[in-house]
Parts: C-alpha cells; sequence; structure tokens
C-alpha cells in the first residue's frame, strides 16, 4: 500500500475513532476494553501518544524498565480528560509525525486494532477497511516475528483467508474471516476468534 494511501486511512480512523468517543456517554468510557487492565478511557488515552517525543516517555520508560511495561502504564496514569483526548485525536488529523524509531504502519496498526478494542466491549459494529486491516496485518505478522515489539506468539502451520479479500498468509490449517478479526486474532485479541471460521484452535495462544 503506497504512504499517501496509509495515512489517508490513518487520519479517516483517528476522525470517526474521535467522533465515536465524543458521542459516549460517561459510563462508557469505564467498561473494560479488549485490552487487559485498559478501560476503553485508557485506550483512548494511550492513542493520544501516538506522536510522543523521546522525552515525553522516558520518564516512564525509566520508572517501568521496559517498552510494553511503559506503554501499559503510560496509558492508565496519563492525566487527561476525555475532552482533551478527544481533541488531541482530531488535532492528529492531517499530521504524518509519528512516536520515534516507528513507521507508518504502527499508527495503522494502532488506530485499527485500538477502535475495535474500543467498540467490540461496548456492542459497536465497527466496519474496518479490509485493504487497510490486511496491510496491517502482514506488519503484525512481521512483528511478531521479533523480539521486541511483540503482540503475540508467531505463528506457524496456519493458513489465513481473508474472506472479503484476497489476502492469504501462511500455510497449513485454514482459518477464514473478515479482515478485520484476522488482524485483531493477530494482534492477540481472543475475542476475535469467536467470529473467525475454520481451524480457529489454531490461533489460540
Amino acid at each position: 500500500m503506497e504512504l499517501d494511501t496509509v495515512w489517508g486511512h490513518i487520519d479517516a480512523r483517528r476522525a470517526r475513532l474521535a467522533d465515536l468517543l465524543d458521542g459516549l456517554p460517561d459510563e462508557s468510557w469505564q467498561v473494560p476494553s479488549l485490552c487487559a487492565g485498559w478501560r476503553v478511557r485508557d485506550v483512548a488515552a494511550h492513542l493520544t501518544l501516538a506522536q510522543a517525543r523521546v522525552r515525553d516517555v522516558l520518564p516512564w520508560l525509566l520508572r517501568t524498565g521496559s517498552y510494553n511495561a511503559m506503554v501499559r502504564e503510560s496509558a492508565v496514569h496519563l492525566r487527561a480528560g476525555r475532552e482533551e483526548i478527544v481533541a488531541t485525536l482530531r488535532s492528529f488529523v492531517g499530521s504524518r509525525r509519528t512516536a520515534p524509531f516507528v513507521t507508518p504502519l504502527e499508527p495503522l496498526i494502532d488506530i485499527l486494532v485500538h477502535t475495535q478494542d474500543i467498540c467490540v466491549p461496548l456492542g459497536i459494529d465497527e466496519p474496518v477497511p479490509p485493504e487497510a486491516a490486511t496491510t496491517a496485518a502482514e506488519r503484525v505478522v512481521a512483528l511478531n516475528e521479533r523480539r521486541l515489539i511483540r503482540l503475540r506468539p508467531p505463528l506457524s502451520g496456519v493458513r489465513l483467508v481473508a474472506t472479503d479479500t484476497g489476502w492469504t498468509w501462511g500455510e497449513g490449517r485454514v482459518v477464514r474471516g473478515e479482515a478485520r478479526w484476522l488482524l485483531l486474532a493477530l494482534a492477540g485479541r481472543e475475542a476475535a476468534l469467536e467470529r473467525l471460521t475454520g481451524e480457529v484452535a489454531a490461533l489460540v495462544r
């Protein structure tokens, strides 16, 4: 996918999520998300750190001692209310700035996956452009092969088939479903498994 298209998807999804969050009642912000230990509010707060600089996150990194712990703690303890969170997400639209050491594909993954982390527990069916989901899924597969940033253990002996696109990945036991649910499964969200068909047990961690 061309870079302009990637950013177009990011902008559209950020704007859409900001509108969705703005319309939620206060109690919905406290609902547990698909991210273990995070409320809807915490997921939204995490997304406002997408353009954080090294100096912004260094205190958290020094305090927690690891990247993953820094991500968890910074979102939960970030001092930002709903109005600030929504305004920050809206301010990102049109900007191509990223956090240090990441490509534009990481913000794409974040906004697609975390939007579902928020919407699924709230019973909101939020569609995802299939081509954006498959581009993000391919990047997640690559990240899962690494040790520094890994969303779930790497897969082997599995063939993923997106029923809404021509995208496939891997060889072995076949798992089918919409690209958005395959992406969520690759990102370690077990809630996605019930929306897939085939040898779904092959995806259980």
